[in-house]
């Protein structure tokens, strides 16, 4: 593989698992230095272990994208080890799936704290090393949820304020050399996605199959479909593409 992040750093938070660990390892089998925080210590532990094995440069922490002062900490540890904070990549999301009148409070505070306020404290303290050091790159993982999903009014309404966020990001940071995109998976198979299966009370094969009846190039999406398009908006080469969102799912969405 290609040095493309050869002397950069990303940050990616929910980074453990399926589509996070997917785009750390692609960072990190491209040159670049890797961090992950994941409130998931044991998969944490796992990948950190898998990656160290592979000879990759990793800085993981048990840590809440909710917890600001977590963060904060993360971010500093991460550029006094490795010198920068390149690109962040705000992947860490949580689902509390209901219809709007089952919906509790709880449910609807856990989405928003993970996705929005988990971004804002991460992208808030990234942003002062980028804005630094002139570069970045941030990167909001969407999903086309936020075009509306029965059963979750909470999770469309977070992954679309990800990508007001995005582009507000844009405008904002632009002038400092950073960009701020936006990937919107469609159908992929995760963790998250069998859950989804358990909570409509199907198997996960027979959600696979009614999903790819609805996607025109006839596939599930996997973790490096995503990974693909991330590298793509962190590479210094996409310099003039910034405040955009690119959905990737298989075919187009509205």
């Amino acid at each position: 593989m290609k040095n493309t992040f050869e002397g950069r750093t990303a940050f990616v938070t929910g980074g453990s698992r399926g589509i996070g660990k997917e785009i750390a390892e692609r960072f990190a089998s491209e040159g670049a230095n890797v961090a992950i925080i994941d409130v998931n210590e044991e998969a944490l532990n796992e990948t950190a272990a898998e990656f160290t094995g592979k000879g990759y440069s990793v800085y993981t922490k048990n840590a809440s994208v909710t917890d600001k002062e977590q963060i904060e900490e993360a971010m500093k540890d991460v550029f006094e080890q490795f010198g920068s904070v390149d690109i962040l990549v705000n992947n860490a999301g949580v689902i509390r799936d209901n219809m709007l009148f089952k919906m509790t409070d709880e449910d609807w505070l856990t989405v928003m704290d993970v996705h929005l306020k988990g971004a804002f404290y991460a992208t808030r303290a990234a942003q002062a090393y980028m804005t630094q050091n002139k570069y970045g790159r941030i990167i909001n993982i969407s999903s086309t949820s936020a075009l509306g999903n029965r059963g979750q009014a909470n999770y469309a309404t977070a992954k679309s304020g990800l990508q007001g966020f995005t582009k507000t990001l844009a405008i904002e940071l632009g002038k400092f050399g950073i960009t701020a995109n936006s990937v919107a998976p469609g159908f992929i198979e995760t963790d998250m996605t069998k859950a989804t299966a358990e909570r409509i009370g199907i198997s996960f094969d027979e959600l696979i199959q009614a999903s790819v009846s609805n996607i025109p190039v006839n596939r599930s999406g996997k973790p490096a479909d995503i990974a693909n398009a991330v590298a793509f908006f962190a590479d210094e080469r996409s310099s003039f593409v910034s405040g955009q969102v690119l959905y990737v799912a298989g075919g187009p969405k509205n």
